[in-house]
């Protein structure tokens, strides 16, 4: 088992034959991708957990934990094994009521300690700082220091995440820095899932 694993979020687009990609990338990670964020936008609920299910199945028979991105609602009716939170998707306290305690609850913390800091108060099983790099899957603002890493590992035992435009060329610093977990969206789905995903293994384990 790696120190840092892979946790892969799906493209907005999941229809067609990317849950046979979803199974091949996970095969090809296994013991290293042990996560993956379900992340659409602009679909109901109904149509959100119709997409969500055959890539539930390929996540359970995997072992790989299903996070539900934004939506504590979806995440309760697909019984998901996590959600992950932005700054505006709700309160961590209010999620943990409505999911339990079993539930994996991850919140985006930006470059902020201060928010990372109130999010472990508040019950999150772990953090997720970004974007390290620009991004092909999700612009953002924030541009933390990868010390970040050190300072969060070296105090917490609460899981940290590095997101943002992360490569099997650019991720050592962060994996040396001390991240959990490495997510990755456009680095895998982008080309061809199994030779990106042996990639990241090469340079992770």
């Amino acid at each position: 088992m790696a120190d840092c694993q892979l946790y892969l979020i799906s493209p907005l687009d999941v229809v067609g034959d990317f849950p046979d990609r979803l199974d091949r990338a996970l095969a090809a990670g296994e013991g290293l991708a042990t996560a993956f964020q379900f992340r659409v936008k602009d679909v109901d609920q109904h149509e959100a957990a119709r997409l969500a299910a055959p890539l539930q199945e390929i996540c359970a028979a995997r072992d790989v934990g299903f996070i539900v991105n934004d939506s504590v609602p979806l995440a309760k009716r697909l019984k998901a094994d996590g959600v992950h939170l932005g700054q505006g998707d709700g309160d961590i306290r209010e999620a943990r009521e409505e999911l339990g305690r079993d539930v994996q609850i991850g919140v985006t913390c930006h470059a902020s300690r201060h928010l990372a800091m109130e999010a472990g108060e508040a019950g999150a099983d772990y953090v997720a700082f970004g974007a390290f790099f620009p991004s092909e899957t999700k612009a953002s603002d924030h541009r933390p220091e990868v010390d970040v890493l050190e300072w969060w590992s070296g105090l917490f035992e609460i899981p940290c995440v590095a997101i943002g435009g992360i490569t099997p060329d650019n991720c050592a610093p962060l994996v040396e820095a001390g991240a959990d977990f490495l997510a990755v969206s456009n680095a895998v789905w982008g080309s061809d899932e199994v030779a990106a995903v042996k990639a990241f293994a090469e340079k992770l384990r």
